[in-house]
């Protein structure tokens, strides 16, 4: 196990070292590849630009399950003093896909290792492109889930140490979707504002007329929430625009609450601004539904992890999102957090993970998907 702990951990250096964006991670696709040519682990000739799905065949009869392995990285520049920090500028892996890709190789090795014992067959999908919130969809076009019967998902956390892990039923992550909206007013000189419509005041009362969804609209006991997050307008100090572009996010737990949400947000624009003499033009743009863990997944996933020496923590309540939750459209599936030791967020420059984790966690995922668990 020494010799496949020091070999994880290379691999690991290796990926934090060359992060690569959404739809862009070749060389992470062909490092990933090369080590799992050399091992003898079989991969599937789907033709995707970046990306690919490794199997393992067992030599028992049973179920075909999939683990999910996000690669992608982040337009960050990193900020830690790691020895083996970022070479690509303004990109990190601040989101711990570098730990995802390693852990999941290493699964991959230990199931091979062990194909004996394994039951049915093991897909491990090294999926493009999760910070889009649609990547999943690229696997989705493919057929490689036809077979499938239930997949297993896990994300890096760094609100618990190493050696635990957050597992509970039911929702896990939020829906995320995402919003434009346009006002279009009457440009005008910034001394005469009588002489046109002010699309930045409008914008300004639109903002503040949107949260009243959150707190009037939605059950006070479904988490949701609502931000805008770039406002957009004018070229100078002295002259009102003609124009002004608000955009955020809306995060739901609940799907009656989505639905709810895009209705509620193209009213309230389209009125508000109309209050004001000017026009609202809303571009509603959904992304990946929420996470919903199934139970007999969630209870037979806490006691793998018990039986490989895990502590099971509650798992951290987050209105984040995954497009994991694509999969789960189709099949049965379960999102685990792995505590990478207690530290800065995810997303933040500073972001790291323990490389110590990456055995165990491999070990852990091995052991899961040794066996069937529907």
């Amino acid at each position: 196990m020494r010799d496949l702990e020091k070999e994880l951990k290379e691999a690991f250096y290796w990926f934090h070292r060359h992060p690569e964006l959404s739809y862009e991670e070749y060389r992470t696709t062909k490092e990933i590849r090369e080590i799992l040519t050399r091992h003898g682990i079989e991969i599937l000739p789907y033709e995707l630009q970046t990306g690919l799905v490794a199997v393992i065949r067992g030599e028992k009869e049973g179920t075909v399950r999939a683990l999910r392995c996000d690669i992608d990285a982040l337009p960050i520049t990193e900020e830690t003093e790691l020895a083996y920090v970022s070479e690509e500028s303004g990109k990190m892996h601040a989101c711990g896909h570098d730990m995802h890709i390693t852990a999941g190789i290493g699964c991959a090795i230990l199931l091979q290792e062990r194909r004996k014992e394994l039951q049915g067959c093991v897909k491990i999908i090294f999926q493009p492109a999760e910070e889009t919130s649609l990547g999943a969809l690229k696997i989705l076009e493919t057929d490689v889930m036809d077979d499938v019967g239930c997949i297993w998902g896990f994300h890096a956390d760094p609100t618990n140490e190493a050696g635990t892990i957050g597992i509970r039923e039911g929702y896990v992550t939020a829906a995320v979707d995402r919003f434009i909206i346009t006002v279009k007013g009457i440009g005008c000189h910034g001394a005469h504002p009588d002489g046109g419509i002010d699309p930045v005041v409008t914008s300004a009362a639109i903002i503040q007329a949107l949260q009243s969804i959150v707190s009037r609209n939605v059950n006070a006991f479904h988490p949701s929430l609502l931000s805008v997050t770039r406002v957009s307008a004018g070229t100078t100090w002295n002259v009102i625009p003609a124009e002004a572009v608000l955009e955020g996010t809306v995060r739901t737990m609940e799907r009656e609450d989505r639905i709810l949400y895009e209705r509620r947000l193209q009213e309230i624009a389209e009125k508000t601004a109309q209050a004001y003499g000017a026009e609202a033009q809303v571009e509603w743009i959904p992304g990946s539904p929420a996470t919903i863990n199934n139970k007999k997944m969630a209870d037979f996933c806490a006691q793998m992890a018990e039986k490989t020496g895990l502590s099971i923590v509650p798992e951290e309540h987050s209105l984040g999102a995954d497009d994991f939750s694509f999969y789960e459209e189709h099949i049965p599936g379960c999102y685990m957090k792995i505590g990478t030791g207690v530290g800065h967020p995810i997303h933040h420059p500073a972001f790291c993970v323990n490389p110590e984790v990456l055995l165990p966690t491999a070990e852990f995922l091995a052991e899961l998907l040794i066996t069937p668990a529907m």
